[in-house]
């Protein structure tokens, strides 16, 4: 306490003498004496008392002192606003000073006062100091207009800165220009749907010529904006690379990046054919070299942007590889950046010289560097197929090391090369059991049990093996776990006269004394697949396993545009969208790359001839899980059998005569009310209970969707939207003759959730045969093939009725149509909504998971026309609570018309009568499940809403009219 006290007397003194000598009549002891208030408020100590008599300071002609009390003033500006507003008067007089250097300083001092109160006073100052003379004092003032549009947005519109800002961009000073640039950007960032910066060809001249004679951060505010333009065509694309390319050879690393950034861009734009591409292409190649010689930062920040230009065009460094290799003094940060630029660079010309580099990195210190080495050596097998089997021994020779963590990381690595090359190089298998005991890492033991139970029919003393890491079950992690249980079972299937106490063992650890719910739930899944079904079993547990990917890791194509437009930026370093780490409105803007020349044409890869070969029988590829939990959950993606027609509707009456709808027809009746159009939510396919009576799979699979639409009052008045009146072409569909709506395609599957593959696709009914139509689009980087389809169970047993045809490879941005037949004999299972249809579609990278809504105009079949006899009786002995009442607005049809268009979706007029005026069409259809539907529609002359009262009636009450 008595410190504290004397401390704030020592204070108490020092603020005294300071006031003393602020308040002095000479200059020079008033001066030294704002130096030391700014000496101890630097230091933080609080010197806000002396506000009043710094501010009285400010009356000088001494450039240097004002410098110093406007720093005080930004500093304690805020913390003291009543007493801020006294130095208005001067701001204000200060901005008209002859010197020029003056006018700026209080220009800029104004922008960095954030206080309300004084924002008004300082309009008109900065409305003089934009138009002055001196270009010293407008770029200044136009770097204050975005500071001040960020405290008062609405001030800075109404007072019609914006407009002078854009006008200053036709200055005749390259600064004021480029600063101009910078400060429409910024309030753009935070006004994304504002057109501020209005860019055309004549604003981008304007741009390209200052661009030559600014400072170098100048030239990135221009070059940031450019990157923002999209040009008319190709000729215009060229014209600006051609001016931009200059700065690609400045000192300054982010002026390069910025020019690069452009250049990425504004390439898409190009012809691959023609000649000024494959010159830019050599010409960005060398500055990205240079960047590389820089200090470890830079080089950092430099390689991370290299590896998004890699992924994009690998052809513009594929003869650099050597830039790459690692110097034995680069920080582990800078060895490990290289290290994956060289594997995405790794093609057959190269691969000699990229191994014996690899093979050297694994004989280093740094352990985490050594791991990285090797898995690299694995990711070249995976890559090039033809150095596979070098790739292979010199991971042999870094076993014969022994030194412990290069053996663990390389039979990791030997398990994927296992899994890309089934049966080529099992030969190894036992160099690696010898190596079983110096394990200890449950990555390197899961993958050596993998190996074990894979190819047990090949090893003598397999059930030795297994039985060894079965003593310690307990003590392993779960990864080991679930691959020790995995892999026993497999070597009981093999075996199962000699293992069958080592499976009842390994079962009964995994369900009776263990905790973990995953492996508890497999080791059911399997006692129930064994006891029940070793067939089955068989077949699952011992599938052909899935190929690996080449690319695991490439940033997804949709990612990777974005990112390559934030080429410079914090987003290029941490590989994330800036919406990822930006908090609040800034920086959520999406930004992607035009639409380039050649849209048919891929990206090359740096090795052609391996990239665009597709084998001649590729195999079956299904989810890449590297453990048996892949194949337990997969989908079973083969062909159906049925590859006719779909049945005739009569198939179905079984099927329609029980509720498959759960509470009754009156759900029906709500889904015929209440279709919706938007997109569903993808499925989630989670695993509930197996059972041997399920036909759809191995395992059961939940609907996992959010609350379904919320169903439609059955009152008069309200009006119905995706319904029926889509029949009448109300709902923007395609209208077809004779009154056929089919739905326009829509995306049922983006790219983005399914690593480059796009599908979009309607559903429409032909010849009685319901056919779901789709269009393929490949956005990935690779070529995709092996494609097959599956659905889950569904409320109406839609199926496909044969395997999906898509005859050819389907290349990277090619767009393939496939038409796939239906039947309506699949399982059933009701759905929410009840026309939600869940799908599986495979090709050689990996199953993707979608959900649709089919129409539910697609089920009504051509026999849906009731006799008028069964019609009238069945009618009349429907109960009410079965009736539903709506309306059908803004339908110019008259009644005639009406029950033509609605007969060509099989909905059948059985009698029409005229009641005061107004039209009564009676009609009947009929659902492929036996369900049939009777409706009343009303058609008034005149207006152009209809009534329609509707209600359904199972197919068993029908089959007994027509009986009796």
């Amino acid at each position: 306490m008595m410190c504290d006290f004397l401390f704030s007397l020592v204070c108490t003194g020092e603020i005294f003498e300071l006031k003393a000598e602020l308040n002095s009549d000479k200059k020079e002891k008033k001066k030294e004496a704002v130096k030391k208030v700014i000496a101890s408020m630097t230091v933080g100590k609080d010197v806000s008392a002396l506000f009043p008599d710094v501010v009285n300071c400010m009356q000088t002609d001494n450039l240097e002192l004002k410098k110093l009390v406007y720093l005080y003033l930004m500093n304690y500006a805020k913390s003291q606003p009543d007493m801020a507003i006294m130095a208005v008067n001067t701001f204000v007089k200060d901005c008209e000073d002859p010197n020029p250097l003056i006018r700026a300083l209080a220009v800029r001092t104004m922008g960095c006062i954030r206080v309300d109160k004084i924002t008004e006073y300082l309009c008109e100052p900065l409305r003089k100091c934009l138009k002055d003379e001196d270009p010293y004092v407008r770029k200044t003032a136009a770097v204050c207009v975005a500071k001040l549009h960020d405290i008062n947005a609405q001030l800075v519109e109404d007072q019609g800165f914006l407009d002078t800002l854009k006008d200053l961009i036709s200055d005749s000073n390259p600064m004021v220009v480029a600063n101009a640039v910078a400060a429409l950007s910024e309030i753009a960032e935070s006004h994304p749907n504002s057109n501020l910066l209005d860019l055309n060809p004549q604003t981008i001249n304007k741009l390209l010529t200052a661009l030559n004679e600014c400072t170098e951060w100048g030239q990135i505010f221009i070059l940031d904006c450019l990157a923002n333009y999209t040009p008319r065509d190709d000729r215009e694309s060229q014209s600006i690379c051609e001016r931009v390319t200059p700065r690609l050879s400045h000192a300054n690393s982010a002026v390069v990046l910025s020019a690069v950034k452009v250049l990425m861009k504004f390439m898409e734009m190009l012809p691959k054919d023609l000649d000024y591409y494959g010159t830019l292409l050599k010409k960005l190649a060398p500055p990205l070299v240079t960047l590389l010689s820089a200090e470890p930062e830079l080089q950092y920040v430099a390689l991370r942007n290299i590896n998004l230009i890699v992924q994009r065009r690998p052809e513009i460094l594929k003869h650099e590889m050597k830039v790459f290799f690692v110097k034995y003094n680069d920080p582990i940060y800078v060895k490990l950046e290289k290290l994956d630029i060289m594997i995405r660079l790794a093609s057959q010309a190269n691969i000699a010289q990229v191994l014996a580099e690899l093979k050297e990195y694994a004989t280093e210190v740094d352990v985490d560097f050594v791991r990285k080495a090797v898995r690299a050596i694995g990711r070249c097998a995976i890559k090039v197929e033809q150095s596979a089997e070098r790739c292979v021994s010199t991971l042999l020779d870094l076993i014969q090391t022994k030194v412990n963590y290069v053996v663990q990381e390389a039979i990791v690595v030997i398990k994927d090369i296992f899994r890309k090359y089934p049966n080529k190089y099992e030969s190894v298998i036992a160099t690696l059991c010898e190596n079983l005991d110096s394990l200890d890492e449950p990555e390197a033991r899961a993958a050596m049990i993998w190996i074990v139970g894979e190819y047990a029919e090949r090893i003598d003393n397999a059930d030795e093996l297994l039985e060894s890491f079965l003593e310690g079950f307990h003590d392993e992690s779960t990864q080991v776990q679930l691959q020790l249980l995995t892999a026993i079972v497999k070597l009981f299937l093999k075996k199962p006269t000699e293992t069958q106490e080592l499976v009842q063992q390994v079962l009964s650890l995994a369900t009776q004394d263990s905790d973990n719910p995953d492996l508890r739930d497999r080791g059911y899944i399997y006692w129930r697949l064994l006891s029940t079904d070793p067939v089955a079993a068989k077949e699952v547990v011992l599938a052909e396993k899935p190929l690996i990917s080449e690319e695991t890791d490439l940033i997804e194509p949709t990612l990777l545009e974005e990112l390559i437009c934030h080429i410079g930026t914090l987003a290029s370093v941490y590989h994330k969208p800036p919406s990822a780490f930006v908090e609040g409105s800034r920086g959520v803007q999406h930004k992607r790359l035009p639409g380039s020349a050649g849209s048919g044409e891929s990206v090359e890869s740096p090795d052609t001839g391996s990239a665009a070969g597709v084998s001649e029988a590729p195999p079956a590829v299904i989810p890449s899980q590297g453990d048996l939990l892949g194949d337990l959950l997969n989908l079973d993606l083969t062909p159906p059998t049925t590859t006719g027609p779909p049945p005739p509707a009569s198939s179905g009456m079984q099927m329609g005569a029980m509720d498959l709808l759960g509470g009754g027809l009156d759900s029906l009746v709500g889904l015929l009310n209440t279709l919706p159009h938007q997109s569903p939510s993808p499925p989630d396919y989670s695993p509930t209970e197996v059972g041997p009576g399920d036909h759809a799979g191995l395992v059961k699979m939940g609907t996992g969707f959010g609350a379904p639409p919320a169903a439609m009052p059955a009152s008069f008045n309200v009006p119905v939207s995706g319904g029926l009146d889509d029949l009448f072409d109300l709902g923007g569909g395609v209208g077809m003759p004779m009154g056929v709506f089919n739905p326009p395609k829509t995306v049922w599957l983006p790219a983005m959730k399914a690593k480059g593959l796009e599908i979009s696709g309607t559903f429409v009914r032909r010849a009685g045969v319901i056919q779901m139509e789709m269009t393929l689009t490949n956005k990935a980087m690779s070529v995709m093939t092996d494609f097959a389809i599956q659905f889950n169970r569904n409320s109406f047993g839609l199926a496909p009725a044969g395997p999906l045809q898509v005859l050819t490879p389907l290349s990277p941005n090619q767009s393939i149509e496939a038409a796939l037949p239906l039947s309506t004999v699949g399982p059933v299972m009701k759905m929410e909504p009840l026309n939600n249809l869940q799908v599986a579609v495979k090709n050689n990278i990996d199953v993707f998971y979608f959900s649709c809504q089919y129409p539910i105009s697609m089920l009504f079949a051509e026999d849906g026309k009731m006799e008028r006899q069964v019609f009238l009786a069945t009618w009349k002995d429907i109960p009410n609570d079965n009736e539903s009442q709506f309306q059908i607005k803004d339908c110019h049809l008259n009644s005639d018309a009406a029950s033509n268009k609605l007969q060509g979706s099989n909905i059948f007029t059985i009698a029409k009568r005229t009641v005061e005026g107004q039209d009564m069409l009676y009609q009947s259809m009929k659902l492929t499940n036996g369900i049939w539907v009777l409706a009343e529609l009303r058609v008034q002359a005149g207006n152009p809403n209809y009534t329609v009262k509707e209600t359904t009636v199972c197919c068993a009450n029908y089959c007994n009219k027509c009986q009796n």
